[in-house]
């Protein structure tokens, strides 16, 4: 059973702890779609300033909404267009300070300033992509970066090739 409890320590402290937890909640289970859910609502607990938390999965042409904490979102997304769309088609973490900025954008959410895509990529095939939203401009920091890589990189080892939802 997970509790939800203060986090002490530095802030790389911190997220290792988050890990930790992160392991424990996935562990033995074999459903994306439960491993999805509570790895976005353990991230939407423990990260600060942001209003938007979730998935994209691959579908084998698009990305498709997956679980996700925050207001209702887009549902498809093309391989490379707005972030998460260009995450996907290069495979490679964007860490977005103004999304205003970014050509071709995709706003889901008006309130949201600044974003970070880090693509889940698990035998050289794409599952998806983890998206992170902000109202603020600049949230996210190469520190969040290295962490939110190794956060989708433990649940990604967990889910299974091809995508078994449930």
């Amino acid at each position: 059973m997970f509790h939800a409890a203060e986090l002490a320590g530095s802030r790389e402290e911190q997220q290792n702890e988050v890990l930790s937890q992160l392991q424990a909640l996935i562990e033995g289970e074999r459903s994306a779609a439960a491993n999805l859910a509570n790895a976005s609502a353990l991230l939407h607990y423990f990260l600060q300033d942001i209003n938007w938390v979730g998935f994209y999965l691959f579908d084998g042409r698009e990305l498709v909404l997956g679980p996700f904490q925050g207001l209702p979102a887009c549902i498809r997304i093309p391989m490379g267009k707005g972030v998460c769309g260009t995450s996907a088609e290069r495979r490679e973490t964007l860490r977005i300070e103004d999304v205003h900025a970014f050509p071709g954008h995709i706003a889901c959410d008006a309130a949201s300033n600044s974003e970070i895509v880090i693509p889940l990529v698990k035998e050289g095939q794409l599952l998806g992509v983890l998206d992170i939203d902000s109202p603020l401009k600049g949230r996210f920091d190469e520190l969040d970066q290295s962490f939110l890589e190794r956060f989708a990189g433990l649940l990604t080892k967990q889910l299974e090739t091809p995508l078994a939802l449930f």
